[in-house]
């Protein structure tokens, strides 16, 4: 495992990593991440760079022309933790600025409206209240997804070729870490730790959602 690579979860957000071919080269803010794959490319152009959020997977473009200062020209900040949809440029509207409340059309059926209308607190306030009771009770489900499919995108972009890939995934959506584990073991150690730290996200949610 390359020293320079600390998957540690108490990192700041957002995180990327380095790969340059099966090897991690660099962890962290995406500048620094930029700087050494731009050193690690420069001195060896045949193996295949790959940068990535470490949270999400997602495949990040770097483009490496030019000297480093060109390079970081092109990176004038790092990108910014996601922003839900609709809450970016949001005017807070009068009433409850501070909540940042944001008005949408939302279409029910009549009947759906009658019995938001006998509510106490009317449509609104109920409303609210039905979404934070179905986050609090789904956002299990929802973070084992978010975590399978992240650790399956890493695993399909770097690991498709390799044997247990397929048995590894099944494992991943089955929530077997045991069987995981067996499969991902032939796997180069780098791409399989990495793997490994995203599967066991997922196994974790599907722990604390079958609890």
């Amino acid at each position: 495992m390359s020293d320079t690579l600390d998957l540690q979860s108490d990192l700041p957000r957002p995180t990327f990593v380095a790969f340059l071919g099966e090897t991690a080269i660099a962890t962290g803010a995406l500048r620094d991440v930029a700087t050494k794959a731009k050193a690690a490319v420069d001195a060896d152009r045949t193996a295949p760079l790959m940068v990535i959020n470490a949270v999400t997977s997602t495949v990040v473009e770097l483009d490496l022309r030019g000297s480093l200062d060109d390079v970081l020209e092109r990176i004038p900040f790092d990108l910014p933790i996601a922003i839900s949809p609709g809450t970016a440029d949001v005017k807070p509207g009068r009433g409850r600025p501070k909540l940042g409340v944001v008005a949408r059309e939302v279409t029910l059926l009549p009947r759906h409206w009658e019995w938001l209308a006998e509510q106490e607190g009317g449509a609104s306030v109920t409303l609210r209240k039905l979404v934070e009771s179905a986050r609090r009770t789904g956002g299990g489900a929802m973070r084992r997804r978010r975590a399978q499919h992240s650790a399956y995108r890493f695993m399909a972009a770097m690991l498709g070729n390799h044997p247990g890939f397929e048995e590894a995934t099944r494992a991943l959506f089955a929530g077997d870490a045991a069987r995981f584990a067996e499969h991902a073991a032939p796997w180069p150690p780098d791409l399989r730790e990495h793997a490994t730290r995203l599967a066991t996200t997922a196994f974790l949610a599907q722990d604390s959602t079958d609890a």
